[in-house]
């Protein structure tokens, strides 16, 4: 497990939208995005990201207004304005095909991605998406009381003074009863959403629970019908989008591939690392059986 602190010292910048971007990029080989979720960072990645750039170019990006990033208050935060953020900054390293490997908020990036995709106009194209606990299909997923505060018109107010004692009560509870995050993982997330006040940006930064319901079926269309092969590794103990959100996927169509990883929660990186690993690079050698 690497530190907040060593993560960081790895990392660069690049600058989107006059925006510096961090990112982490180690190993070599193919492609491999890992795309974080919300509210944290790319350091989500951190306990499977050495056996990852054993295999793969790894490259991880804290999203604006997320972790090392820059967390402007007047930016139009999205999903599409994520999407195009992998993309430009993809085309910067040179790359123009990867994988992607993505958990919660990062998952609907990544079916922006594919939606992309299907209409022939990506920038980067995909050659596989594997996607963790997310809200995937809306109406299925479970808001917390924080994300529906935030998400209301009291948002602007609570994200400020949000502190990480309310978050320290607030977080664990996503996470399996026996996979509980220790007191330095949370204040590593914790430190990741405040660096930068990120606590000014989260209010506007929920908005993307309104674009899942207003871009539904674009987004449901693409997992039902993938252009790309795409997996679901799911922690059932999620009660943000665990086993409902999994048998709601499942429902989408008789190909659809969902692993549960029993036992976890919303973050099966960082509860169950070895599972979590094992079963992304059995999804990858079953691609390269084909």
């Amino acid at each position: 497990m690497y530190s907040l602190s060593h993560w960081k010292e790895r990392g660069n910048y690049l600058t989107y939208r006059g925006q510096r971007i961090f990112y982490l990029e180690e190993g070599s080989g193919q492609p491999l995005v890992l795309i974080h979720g919300f509210p944290t960072s790319s350091w989500d990645w951190n306990k499977i990201w050495p056996a990852l750039t054993e295999r793969y170019r790894c490259i991880a990006f804290d999203m604006i207004g997320f972790g090392f990033s820059d967390k402007p208050v007047n930016h139009p935060y999205s999903l599409f304005d994520q999407t195009d953020l992998h993309e430009v900054l993809l085309d910067k390293l040179g790359i123009t095909q990867t994988h992607v490997l993505s958990h919660d908020y990062g998952d609907t990036v990544a079916q922006e991605w594919m939606a992309r995709q299907q209409d022939g106009n990506e920038r980067v194209s995909l050659l596989s998406v594997a996607m963790l606990n997310g809200g995937i299909i809306y109406g299925v997923h479970h808001a917390r009381f924080m994300q529906k505060l935030l998400n209301s018109p009291l948002g602007r107010f609570v994200g400020p003074l949000m502190s990480q004692r309310t978050f320290n009560k607030s977080f664990p509870p996503i996470f399996g009863p026996n996979t509980q995050p220790t007191a330095e993982e949370l204040d590593a997330y914790w430190s990741g959403i405040a660096f930068n006040r990120g606590q000014r940006v989260l209010y506007k930064i929920i908005r993307y629970l309104r674009e899942r319901k207003r871009h539904y079926d674009r987004w449901v269309s693409v997992l039902a019908s993938p252009p790309v092969p795409l997996i679901f590794i799911n922690g059932p103990e999620d009660p943000v989008s665990g086993r409902d959100m999994a048998e709601a996927f499942l429902s989408l169509g008789p190909d659809q591939q969902c692993v549960l990883l029993e036992g976890l929660g919303h973050y099966p990186q960082m509860e169950g690392p070895e599972e979590t690993l094992a079963t992304y690079l059995a999804f990858r050698e079953s691609l390269e059986g084909n």
